[in-house]
């Protein structure tokens, strides 16, 4: 058993949410007062042993946290993320959207514009007018930013079969295989094999795609740090920017915008790539539960 240090001694608040099934413990933490210790994240996010989730978003002004502290000027709030196995990662698509609602629902934002400070950027959020009778709130669009395709790419390997994958970054780094059968992919479980391993030193998100349409692909994915999920965001991103270079569109040559729907797992994204290269993001946003973590989960953990 190794302790796990926190300074808490009261019960501490947390929600949990989903986007596109892609789910996420918050921890809104406006001062940045609470430990999260690798361990205390993987600890909240196991699905036996803790809340579960894919990820952990800590919710923090963006002027209380040191690595927010330059973008204070632009975000009020910084989207702190973790991935389930407590390393840190730049973004996460779907984990904005789900940040987005949080602050909304907290009242600390209304519907329409926000910026969202994140490790990979200031992210900027439309937040739709939830439906006329209140039965549904409305879908999230998030800004991106512009994906960058690096010459070198991999190839991923399952089994006997082999394919050559897309080198896109979102802030964070993507392989796009395109597959004959969503199946191939395995279980997902354990991180595809691919090589060069030098392309990606620091590990990468690994999305298997097949087409289902014009404009139109289904995906499963392998996150860096979380395993196969049932969504990502900055993955569908990643997907769509490969799939319209392999249609032969590029917004940036063409000077019209390309929208391909990605179908996920856990729900459907629509991502749009603009003439000036900015990628948006739609889809829904959902809080499921909120309640307390007894500061006793976070003493110890195994290992």
């Amino acid at each position: 058993m190794v302790g796990v240090s926190t300074s808490q001694t009261s019960p501490i608040a947390f929600l949990k949410g989903h986007g596109t099934e892609n789910d996420f413990v918050i921890v809104p933490d406006p001062d940045n007062v609470h430990e999260l210790p690798a361990a205390a994240v993987a600890r909240l996010c196991d699905r036996r042993g803790g809340i579960g989730g894919d990820g952990l978003l800590h919710v923090v002004r963006s002027a209380a946290h040191p690595e927010a502290k330059h973008m204070a000027d632009e975000a009020e709030w910084f989207m702190d993320y973790r991935n389930s196995d407590g390393s840190i990662a730049e973004m996460c698509g779907n984990g904005v959207r789900v940040f987005a609602r949080y602050l909304q629902r907290a009242g600390h934002v209304d519907a329409g514009d926000l910026a969202v400070a994140t490790r990979g950027g200031v992210k900027k959020v439309h937040l739709a007018k939830a439906a006329p009778d209140g039965s549904a709130a409305g879908d999230i669009t998030v800004a991106m930013g512009r994906a960058l395709l690096p010459a070198d790419g991999v190839t991923v390997t399952i089994g006997a079969r082999s394919w050559p994958a897309t080198n896109v970054n979102m802030g964070n780094p993507h392989a796009v295989a395109f597959v004959e059968d969503l199946g191939h992919a395995g279980d997902l479980y354990s991180v595809p094999p691919f090589s060069p391993a030098s392309v990606y030193p620091d590990g990468v998100n690994i999305e298997f795609v097949v087409g289902r349409g014009e404009r139109h692909v289904a995906m499963r994915v392998h996150e860096r740090g979380s395993g196969e999920t049932r969504s990502c965001g900055t993955g569908a991103c990643a997907v769509a920017v490969a799939a319209a270079r392999r249609d032969g569109g590029d917004p940036t040559v063409t000077g019209v915008p390309v929208t391909y729907t990605v179908d996920l797992p856990g729900g459907r994204l629509l991502i749009t790539e603009q003439p000036d290269g900015e990628i948006e993001m739609t889809g829904p946003a959902v809080i499921v539960a909120e309640g307390y973590i007894d500061p006793a989960l976070l003493e110890t953990v195994h290992v």
